[in-house]
This record gives C-alpha cells, structure tokens and sequence, in this order.
C-alpha cells in the first residue's frame, strides 16, 4: 500500500503544482469553456484577488503533497477540490471526468490518513499533554485557567 499512497501523493502533487503554476505562467492551452464558466471566471478575475488567490493555493498545496506533507495539504487542497468538481458539474462538464479522478486521487490520500484527521470532528476542547505528561487535569496551575487563557479560580 506505501506504492499506492506514493504513486497518489505525486499525481495529486503534480496536478495542483502544474496548474497552479498555469494559472500564472500560462504554459498550458485553455480550452474552449461554456458560457457561464467564461463569466465565472471572469468575475474570479474581477475580484482582482481570487485567482491569484486560488493560484497560490493550488501551488502550496501541491508542493506540501509532494513534499510528504501529505495531511495539511489535503486540509489546504479541501475547498479547492470541491469547487473544481462543482465547477465541472455545473459549469464546463467536459472536464468532470479529470475532476472526478483527482477527487478519487485525494479521498484515497484522505482515507489513508484518516487517523490524523479525527481531532478536526471532535466536540469540545481537549488539552495535549505539556512536554512534561502531566495534563491541565493533573496539574492544578493549569487547571486554574480555562482552554483562553483567562483565570477560572
């Protein structure tokens, strides 16, 4: 399985560092899009800030996959991978079956890292452990003050 996780950290990788580097090098043909997502990206363009923006973080992302950074590239990836495959359902269909393999490409990665991602859905504040082992539970001067940082007692 660490051949399948590799071969899919350099795909996603390369997909996202390849065209975000397109987005501001434009080294790549653009194809031909429907109306409305000439006017979507039009009004991305517009903003003066979103594409560069989107650009960006298609680039950081895809390096931090590629890196080994697997878990907080997936986390940057995220909203960018929904709003490609939603682009491609609602505006260019022509490319959903690139989006849909990508998609498949980073749920795999997902999956494969799951553990990592539990935290993010737990409910409440929970304290780590200090470098010592003891908990803001055990040790009373930390249980004095609350996950903020103001004085409970």
């Amino acid at each position: 399985m660490k051949t399948a996780d590799l071969i899919a950290r350099i795909v996603l990788g390369f997909v996202f560092l390849v065209f975000g580097l397109n987005g501001f090098l434009q080294f790549l043909p653009q194809p031909a899009m429907p109306k409305g997502a000439v006017s979507f990206f039009g009004a991305l363009a517009a903003s003066g800030y979103m594409l560069p923006l989107l650009f960006a973080t298609q680039i950081v992302g895809g390096a931090l996959v590629l890196a080994g950074m697997v878990r907080l590239g997936l986390v940057i990836l995220a909203p960018v991978l929904v709003n490609v495959v939603a682009f491609h359902v609602f505006l260019a269909p022509d490319g959903l079956l690139f989006a849909t393999v990508v998609f498949a490409v980073a749920l795999f990665l997902a999956w494969r890292h799951r553990a990592s991602y539990g935290p993010l859905f737990v409910r409440g504040a929970h304290r780590r452990p200090d470098a010592a082992g003891a908990s803001a539970s055990q040790d009373p001067a930390l249980a004095r003050h609350s996950t903020h940082g103001e004085r409970l007692s």
